[in-house]
């Protein structure tokens, strides 16, 4: 962590700053599980820090853009004062499509915009400031956050009159640059709506303007039926950390959702057992990608600590017997998680070329499965 910090400018007069949303989303939460394991503030200093530089960066206007100032187009103070009322950039290398320019999937995975899934995981962030820190301003701008990109990432589709979520949009959410519904999308919404407004509960400040009954609404008819089944390593990932949350907030908030839970465990466990089946872990370093296959192993913590979470407190679930047999069906993939984290703190490995591109992202998500509890508790 402390080479990323240097690597991308976070530490004053390193680098220029260099900010990606969906990376220091988790290495905001690794330095606040640094401050929680060493009790060194400077750590919690440091998560402070990025969210400032985040905010300063990637809630404005890029430099090659001939736009400037806030993404929101809120004056300088009301902008420092509502950072991400606007939403936040990707911080991709090249700047967004623009209008009238034709679509081309291998250069959109360059281009700048916002992804609604970058935005959930900042949301995340801010939540678990706020919660180390008790400064609930950083909850705020999460639901500030939330409202925003829910209004504008969601719509009503004109064939099924149902609520639809577009993948991608522009810096200034004003179009969509790809119109296709993320697969877990809405179920990120859902779970990071209802677990900042569980920490709004104790906010005496908390405007009635940011309540997300309706966003949450929204997102649980959206997530109705819904097939959540990936073999990708890093959408499983996703599932096992989404049902984690799930697990605590129905402990801390009472939430009736124990069928939502058992879909994910469901669907994770088919997603993991096709991907142990394909054997991708025993490829070289240079056809693997390190933070797709971190994700998974942080996605794999969680069982055992839902395992002993479900265990400890069965008013909660009333069906816990069957939760319990989904977590010890998951467990024989356990070892995974070693298997990964082994292979990519290699340094033959971590000198490939698939390492090297992805530096940041690898090695932040790596730090993020070394100590997974300030990414993945909510407390």
């Amino acid at each position: 962590m402390a080479d990323f910090a240097n690597r991308t400018g976070l530490i004053t007069g390193s680098h220029v700053p260099k900010r990606y949303l969906w990376t220091d989303a988790f290495a905001v939460c690794n330095f606040l599980e640094l401050f929680h394991q060493t009790g060194e503030e400077r750590y919690k200093q440091e998560a402070f820090a990025l969210v400032d530089q985040v905010h300063a960066v990637l809630g404005k206007h890029r430099n090659d853009d001939n736009r400037n100032g806030w993404i929101s187009g809120l004056e300088k103070e009301d902008g420092k004062k509502h950072p991400t009322i606007g939403g936040l950039r990707i911080g991709k290398k090249f700047n967004e499509r623009q209008s009238g320019e034709s679509y081309n999937e291998r250069l959109e995975w360059s281009q700048d915009g916002q992804y609604f899934h970058y935005l959930t995981k900042w949301m995340h962030a801010l939540n678990r400031v706020t919660q180390v820190s008790g400064n609930l301003q950083y909850n705020r701008w999460a639901l500030e956050l939330a409202k925003t990109a829910h209004s504008r990432f969601t719509y009503t589709s004109q064939n099924s009159h149902t609520k639809q979520m577009y993948w991608k949009m522009s810096i200034g959410l004003s179009r969509p640059l790809v119109s296709s519904m993320g697969q877990h999308d809405a179920l990120d919404g859902l779970i990071t709506y209802l677990q900042c407004m569980a920490t709004a509960v104790n906010d005496p400040g908390m405007s009635a303007k940011l309540n997300l009954d309706m966003e949450i609404s929204e997102a649980m008819s959206m997530c109705k039926d819904k097939n959540w089944f990936t073999d990708d390593a890093l959408g499983i990932g996703g599932l096992l950390t989404n049902a984690f949350k799930m697990t605590q907030l129905i402990i801390h908030s009472n939430l009736q959702i124990t069928d939502i839970l058992s879909t994910l465990l469901y669907s994770a466990k088919g997603g993991v057992d096709a991907f142990s089946l394909a054997d991708t872990l025993n490829f070289p370093a240079e056809y693997r990608l390190a933070f797709r296959e971190l994700g998974l192993s942080i996605g794999l913590h969680t069982i055992e600590k839902m395992v002993q979470m479900i265990q400890q407190h069965p008013e909660h679930f009333p069906e816990q017997q069957p939760l319990i047999s989904q977590l010890i069906d998951l467990s024989p993939h356990l070892s995974l998680i070693k298997k990964i984290e082994m292979f990519w703190m290699t340094t033959t490995n971590q000198q490939s070329d698939t390492w090297i591109e992805h530096i940041d992202i690898n090695s932040v998500m790596l730090a993020t499965s070394l100590g997974a509890d300030g990414y993945l508790l909510l407390r």
